[in-house]
């Protein structure tokens, strides 16, 4: 009997360290909320997250408020891997990778005005449409 209570108590540690999800998450709009400025997402193209390297996960409804939240929580972000939202499809990518866009007649919802893309030409198309500055 004890050696069944041990197999069940492997198999489930097993499945849920295989249910834990390390990525990015959807968005739920309308319900989650910014957890630098407490606001509730609204406008999932701009929104971002933050997974530190414990997996606390940290979501943000604009590139701003990641950022001040980087920079008021160097201690709980420092090693975070950042999220930003592909502006044309709205999937999480990784921000080291994406470029950016910013200015010109982009809003967004904390004013940051920013926006993402994952590749450089459509960045640049949406720069030269939007009248915005090219970042990366």
């Amino acid at each position: 009997m004890k050696l069944l209570g041990r197999l069940f108590l492997a198999g489930s540690m097993i499945a849920l360290t295989a249910c834990t999800k390390t990525g990015p998450q959807e968005i739920a709009v309308g319900k989650d909320q910014c957890d630098n400025c407490k606001m509730t997402i609204t406008e999932p193209k701009y929104a971002t997250e933050l997974i530190t390297e414990k997996g606390r996960l940290y979501k943000f409804d604009d590139i701003h408020c990641m950022e001040d939240y980087q920079t008021s929580n160097p201690e709980t972000t420092g090693n975070a891997k950042a999220y930003v939202a592909d502006f044309p499809s709205g999937a999480f990518i990784e921000s080291n990778t994406a470029t950016f866009i910013k200015g010109g007649d982009i809003k967004s919802p904390m004013g940051g005005n920013t926006q993402a893309y994952k590749d450089k030409a459509s960045a640049e198309k949406a720069a030269t449409e939007l009248h915005a500055t090219l970042l990366q």
